[in-house]
């Protein structure tokens, strides 16, 4: 566990940073591409879940989805169109998802609605001119880990599914993100646990305040059995979802990030390579859970995503 001065001082940097639309916005007049907002891709608990679509002027034919969350709270007002200026200026189509926020939902269920989110895109891949087969996906912080879930996920098969669209698979072909949270039964060093709520700041924490329906009293109420958030917690780190077939991943992480520690990148890394999965590692000198001049690091994204996204 961060000891209780950087939490504190990674706290205010990561609302104002990885949350605040403000920092990265910049002049929308600039972009290039049309940019059609709130996109429904699904439904869940009668609530629609959006997404902005940005269409560059000379498409490449590839997609890459930005996966909108900080610290599990996604908002629309939270999409940063400078932050990925770059992917644009390269041709990429740019989706920018948000798939669902805490309290109202949780780890699980956000990467449930971000899943439905890919499979809508690759369903709709012909409206969108891209080739459904040339996806990559980026996030910070949370959507580091969202991405990172996607990108390490075993699919299992919706063939039967009576909507076409969870008819799809969800599957990307390269990643790159931005200080992710990787394994939360080893945080800053082996053994060290975040199960459940426990470890994490107190405005995070409804995103892992796990809840299941009781047949019997037709209300949700809290899992505590150590057993079942133990698995859970498993689910949500993507460390433990690696295997040989997974796309290339990206990460970049500040190696003075007090907020998510840079060993979560590092023993990813680490576990991926050892899989046999292409793997590299940025450190951002300096780089704390965020910074200024994010922008430029995404060209460093935008080279990855033009060497692992080609035509073929």
């Amino acid at each position: 566990m961060c000891q209780p001065q950087f939490i504190r001082a990674s706290l205010v940097l990561m609302l104002s940073l990885c949350v605040s639309p403000t920092l990265l916005r910049g002049d929308e007049s600039n972009l290039d591409a049309k940019r059609t907002m709130d996109v429904v891709y699904g439904r869940r608990d009668g609530i629609a879940l959006t997404m902005d679509v940005f269409s560059p002027e000379k498409p490449n034919g590839a997609a890459i989805i930005q996966v909108i969350s900080g610290g599990y709270y996604a908002s629309h007002d939270d999409i940063q169109p400078a932050l990925f200026q770059p992917l644009l200026k390269r041709g990429y189509t740019v989706f920018a998802v948000v798939p669902g926020s805490r309290p109202v939902y949780q780890v699980p269920e956000i990467r449930a609605n971000l899943s439905r989110a890919i499979r809508y895109i690759r369903y709709h891949a012909k409206e969108y001119s891209i080739d459904p087969k040339r996806l990559g996906i980026t996030g910070s912080s949370a959507g580091g880990n969202l991405s990172l879930q996607i990108a390490t996920a075993n699919e299992q098969s919706h063939s039967e599914s009576k909507d076409p669209i969870d008819r799809e698979s969800s599957r990307v072909q390269a990643a790159a993100v931005f200080f992710p949270l990787t394994d939360f039964l080893n945080w800053s060093k082996p053994g060290e646990e975040h199960i459940g709520t426990t470890g994490h700041p107190t405005p995070f924490r409804a995103a892992f305040d796990y809840r299941e329906m009781i047949p019997e009293t037709g209300l949700e109420e809290r899992i505590t059995d150590p057993t079942r958030l133990r698995e859970i917690t498993r689910e949500i780190s993507p460390i433990y979802a690696l295997s040989s077939d997974d796309p290339p991943m990206l990460l970049m992480h500040g190696d003075k990030d007090f907020f998510v520690p840079m060993y979560q990148s590092k023993i990813f890394m680490e576990a991926a390579k050892a899989t046999g999965v292409e793997t590299n590692l940025l450190i951002k000198s300096g780089g704390q859970h965020g910074w200024p001049d994010m922008q430029k690091d995404m060209e460093q994204f935008a080279d990855w995503f033009d060497l692992h996204l080609k035509a073929k």
